[in-house]
């Protein structure tokens, strides 16, 4: 239970209060009681002296005269008076009768009596059980004109006295609870004036200690909380200018690292991840919970838990390539770096380049220069060596092999103007040269001039061109007309390649939106999955024999995403293998 220090410090004043209170009602009333007693006696011995003048010349016979004078001087001073004679034996009492006197017992071995007839003065408290009280006894010797010796002796109950005590005890009692009221509401002023700049100082701190480095403490005096109070200040004040600073030195590292296009990570001595910036959480598809938890938890990548790990055993910095599955093939180059202090090791740095492209490009580069030199070298050798036989054996040739042998060449020159007029198109459309002139376009018109073109290629292969009745209901797209002739004619003319005889392309066509979406499908022999992926690609084929023995170039599909893309659209393929394939090509409404 959190107890404020307010009321720590009301309780400390109460408590010393109650406690000098406490002490005060005791010596007070011991003192005032002693004193009260003091004074008492006094006035008995001062009253006992004027009574024992008075027996001194009064007093003829003891017996005689005594008890007269004890009960006058009793109702005179309102106290028991007693005369004694020399012997002890009680002469006279202001409380009893004479008939009673001879009852009483000698009075010779009483205290007061004693300390009378010896010192002059007898003083003495006790029990008297004639009265049945307490009682103060003071005594005095007196001497009668006849030589009679005897002692006077004052008593008075000391109820009286207890009384006045009771009363002055109530009245010391009042005084000290009222005290203590007045004591708890000055304690509690006194505790609160005290606390408040203990009170604000907490509370700037808890103001801290949540970030408001702008907060100050109100410095109201001159004595030590205002100067811890100044201090405070001046140190929230350092923190504030420290903390702008960190914080600024961290926006920028922050904005440094979410700008980056590589992937970095830092890592503890244990190989906990401690920071990655998004683009490493984007290349391994990772949510945000990833901070405190191990490099290989995270990742499930050994390459690069062994790099880490090479790190930290061997502190040298390692640039490594490496592949990981993230959920297809990744190649990274990773660059990794030990984080040290005064010689301790704190962690790892790594940077991740993503190189997939890179690697993919190059291994296009590379099947392009061999697609092309083979493509170029195949059909050059042929006319090449159907040329040199003709030259070496014109005349030993019949006029048949001779239209033969021309024939081949001419084929073959044809072929190779194709390849190049393919590679200076689909070069024209990369470096974005290409000139379209988009206007409205039936796409109903546009195959029907495909399939004039392509008719009879099919025909001699025994394939079936379908037309879909969807044709006629879907609205005009804004495409240039040649180009998207070009696009049909090589969509269909692919399809004819790979469909066996008995089989049949259909296109249909269907309005989504704001787009129409144009299917060509064909019932051949499909595309397996692994090579989907790479079907736009130039040269790519998928059967690398049939498509030559076919004639084919392998930049057909390659044109037809350029064009389609070229027009904002998109195209895409389906396949299943041996069923057959569906080209779906996307463009905006006219």
């Amino acid at each position: 239970m959190k107890i404020k220090i307010q009321w720590k410090l009301m309780v400390s004043y109460l408590t010393l209060i109650l406690l000098t209170g406490a002490v005060l009602y005791g010596y007070l009333s011991r003192t005032l009681e002693r004193h009260l007693l003091d004074e008492v006696r006094e006035n008995l011995l001062n009253e006992a002296k004027l009574v024992s003048i008075m027996c001194a010349k009064e007093i003829g016979d003891m017996r005689r005269d005594a008890p007269a004078i004890a009960r006058t001087v009793g109702r005179e001073i309102k106290a028991r008076v007693t005369i004694i004679a020399a012997d002890g034996a009680v002469a006279g009492d202001s409380e009893l009768r004479d008939s009673d006197l001879r009852t009483l017992e000698n009075h010779a071995a009483r205290p007061e009596f004693l300390q009378a007839m010896k010192n002059g003065i007898g003083v003495s408290t006790r029990f008297s059980s004639t009265l049945g009280t307490n009682m103060l006894y003071v005594a005095l010797p007196f001497r009668t004109a006849t030589a009679q010796a005897g002692v006077i002796r004052m008593a008075l109950p000391l109820s009286r006295l207890e009384s006045a005590m009771a009363s002055l005890r109530t009245f010391l009692g009042a005084a000290l609870f009222l005290a203590v009221v007045c004591s708890l509401f000055l304690s509690y002023i006194i505790a609160h004036l005290t606390s408040r700049p203990l009170r604000n100082m907490a509370s700037a701190a808890a103001l801290i200690g949540r970030g408001d480095f702008g907060c100050r403490i109100p410095v109201t005096s001159r004595d030590e909380i205002g100067e811890l109070a100044a201090v405070m200040n001046e140190m929230t004040a350092k923190i504030e200018d420290q903390m702008g600073k960190i914080s600024a030195e961290k926006n920028r590292l922050d904005t440094i690292l979410r700008g980056m296009g590589e992937g970095v990570i830092v890592t503890d001595g244990t190989g906990n991840v401690t920071l990655a910036n998004p683009a490493f959480r984007s290349i391994f598809t990772l949510g945000e919970d990833i901070e405190g938890r191990s490099l290989i938890e995270i990742t499930r990548q050994p390459a690069m838990n062994n790099a880490l790990q090479k790190v930290l055993d061997s502190r040298e910095e390692i640039v490594e390539e490496m592949a990981v599955m993230v959920p297809y093939e990744k190649h990274m180059l990773t660059h990794w770096v030990p984080l040290g202090e005064q010689g301790e090791l704190l962690g790892a740095v790594a940077v991740f380049h993503d190189i997939t492209d890179l690697k993919r490009l190059e291994n296009i580069r590379k099947d392009f220069v061999a697609n092309v030199s083979h493509e170029l070298r195949t059909p050059v050798s042929v006319i090449k060596g159907f040329a040199e036989t003709i030259i070496k054996e014109g005349e030993a040739l019949s006029p048949e092999k001779k239209l033969q042998f021309i024939g081949i060449i001419h084929n073959h020159a044809e072929r190779l103007a194709n390849l190049i007029s393919d590679l200076l198109t689909l070069s024209r459309m990369e470096s974005g040269v290409m000139e379209l002139e988009p206007l409205p376009v039936s796409i109903e018109n546009a195959v029907t001039r495909a399939f004039r073109l392509l008719e009879a290629k099919a025909i001699a292969k025994g394939i079936t061109l379908v037309a879909s009745s969807s044709l006629q209901d879907t609205p005009p797209i804004l495409a240039d007309s040649s180009k998207l002739d070009q696009v049909l004619i090589n969509l269909l003319d692919n399809g004819i390649k790979f469909t066996p005889a008995g089989g049949s392309i259909t296109v249909s066509a269907a309005s989504h939106g704001d787009q129409v979406r144009i299917d060509v499908t064909d019932t051949g022999v499909g595309i397996p999955p692994q090579d989907i992926p790479r079907i736009f690609e130039r040269f790519y084929r998928v059967d690398t024999a049939r498509s030559r023995e076919m004639g084919g170039t392998g930049l057909g599909l390659s044109i037809v995403k350029h064009i389609v893309q070229a027009h904002g659209g998109t195209v895409s393929v389906e396949s299943t293998p041996g069923k057959g394939s569906t080209f779906s090509v996307t463009l905006k409404k006219a």
